[in-house]
């Protein structure tokens, strides 16, 4: 796979060095478990912290929406 760049944003919580989409996924949800940011009546919808809020932009998305945000944070 190739290997993306994370932004600046992204690189806070997946790391600075270039990474394949599935890694920073990967990843992504580990920070997600990590800090408890999964909705707990509706396992869908992530409740952003503040690093997060800036890669995704607003409070609350859901899962599919947030790798569509994701996607403009790497390059």
């Amino acid at each position: 796979m190739k290997e993306l760049r994370p932004s600046d944003e992204l690189a806070k919580i997946v790391g600075s060095k270039p990474l394949p989409r599935t890694e920073v996924v990967k990843k992504l949800w580990a920070y997600i478990r990590k800090n408890k940011l999964q909705d707990s009546k509706n396992k869908r919808n992530i409740n952003a912290d503040a690093t997060l809020k800036a890669v995704l932009g607003k409070g609350t998305v859901n899962m599919f929406e947030m790798t569509k945000l994701v996607n403009k944070h790497l390059k």
